[in-house]
């Protein structure tokens, strides 16, 4: 039987100063377009203020053309720098997903500074060099796999894993459930 933990993050501070304003400006940018097209006309302004959002809510480094201040929190990755030691410490085995490749770099570029050991799996993943990461955590080499829910959420069959975190949710929960089981 599988175990479901939902954990809310609140943004705090700088960071969710700027998730508002970037919920502003899109909610005035999308508004725009409405007024000029019709609401399909609209969709891709709609789908990149939704995007934005999210960017900002997983790592307001993922948004582009901002540059955060070094103090600014990061919510997710917060709590994700205290969780996976933990889970580490414990003798777990996890799957990080999400579907920012730029996240997931972020993630890897942490659990180096904490000397966490973990391998990658994403789209940019040489086909030669899947197999071997595959291999790897599943002779238990390594405790945490880090994968985009493209490369790594549908065909692998990663049976060591007892933990699986989902860093941003996915848009069609049907494919985030197949990631996870």
């Amino acid at each position: 039987p599988r175990t479901e933990v939902i954990k809310r993050v609140q943004l705090q501070g700088q960071q969710r100063e700027l998730y508002e304003s970037v919920r502003v400006a899109a909610d005035i940018q999308v508004r725009r377009v409405l007024q000029r097209q019709s609401f399909n006309g609209a969709q891709i302004s709609i789908l990149d203020a939704l995007l934005k959002l999210r960017q900002v809510c997983c790592d307001p480094r993922l948004v582009k053309g901002s540059k955060p201040a070094d103090t600014m929190e990061r919510a997710k990755m917060e709590l994700l720098a205290h969780m996976l030691p933990a889970l580490v410490e414990e003798g777990r085995r996890v799957l990080v997903f999400s579907q920012f490749t730029e996240l997931l770099d972020l993630i890897a570029d942490q659990m180096q500074a904490q000397a966490l050991p973990h391998l990658s799996l994403t789209g940019k993943t040489a086909t030669r060099l899947r197999g071997d990461v595959v291999r790897r955590f599943q002779a238990l080499e390594v405790p945490v796999l880090l994968l985009s829910l493209r490369a790594g959420g549908i065909g692998l069959n990663l049976t060591a894993a007892d933990t699986v975190i989902h860093m941003d949710p996915w848009w069609n929960p049907a494919v985030e459930e197949q990631a996870t089981a």
